[in-house]
């Protein structure tokens, strides 16, 4: 719980490096790559009865609340939406559990937010589950975009030396509308795949990344397309052709704009 005292607002980032958003209609939530966006930013609220749990509001108004309703029919893992129930209750509070550097949030139900992968329909899907496989699924990193000012929960001690908040999770704590001048913050990294005929699909993702080399590039890609073997290019700006990036990234956390070669394409 101490963990979020200082934190006014944060972005919730998933094992599948997509952020939790808080959908366009006020009531669905889903994960995403883009975390720039102001549907990326969950405010964060405390009980004043309890001092173990949290609620998040999104940037609708509404909390971040479980429901009893399945996703998918017999299958578990049951949704979690937006709402703004009349009066505030258990469906809106999550406990924090640490867990390393990363956070479990905790329903009052024993269960835990999660963050859907694999094929569709169960990629992107927020849940509250206990899953009995891909338990790093319920583990998020919390990144704070805007620090707390005051007041703070009153069962807590802002103050006290010993906790050091930020370097518990390893934070950057400025405002959003700093984070593409931050070097620690890292670059948006835009790419697309090129299909087995070798041609561009006119579809891109997007990412902060955070590493500096090529192969940690590569590697991020390939968790983030579920590719193998995959071969990063960018594009000559001579011949409008594609070439593989073998040198040192682009300096200053530059954006970068790439293309996912799979192993199997003709490009």
């Amino acid at each position: 719980m101490e963990y979020f005292m200082r934190a006014n607002v944060v972005r919730l980032r998933s094992h599948h490096r997509k952020y939790l958003l808080a959908d366009d209609d006020g009531k669905h939530v889903s994960q995403d790559h883009q975390g720039t966006v102001k549907n990326a930013r969950w405010t964060v609220e405390f009980d004043d009865e309890y001092d173990d749990v949290i609620r998040l509001k999104s940037c609708y108004g509404r909390y971040l609340t479980t429901s009893e309703d399945h996703h998918i029919l017999g299958v578990t893992g049951q949704k979690v939406i937006q709402s703004l129930p009349p009066k505030i209750d258990s469906s809106v509070e999550w406990e924090p559990v640490l867990e390393g550097c990363k956070v479990r949030l905790k329903t009052r139900y024993s269960n835990y937010l999660c963050a859907n992968g694999g094929v569709p329909p169960w990629r992107n899907l927020v849940t509250h589950d206990i899953p009995h496989r891909h338990h790093d699924w319920i583990l998020w990193e919390v990144e704070v975009v805007e620090i707390r000012l005051g007041p703070f929960p009153k069962k807590s001690n802002p103050s006290d030396p010993d906790l050091d908040l930020e370097g518990s999770f390893h934070l950057t704590s400025i405002p959003i509308s700093q984070e593409s001048n931050s070097k620690n913050e890292g670059r948006m990294l835009y790419y697309k795949l090129v299909d087995d005929d070798g041609e561009i699909v006119d579809a891109e993702g997007s990412f902060l990344f955070k590493g500096n080399c090529i192969q940690e590039l590569t590697q991020n890609l390939e968790e983030e397309t579920e590719l193998e073997n995959v071969t990063v290019c960018s594009r000559s700006p001579l011949n409008g052709k594609l070439y593989p990036l073998r040198l040192a990234l682009p300096p200053n956390n530059t954006t970068m704009h790439v293309f996912v070669v799979p192993a199997t394409s003709k490009g």
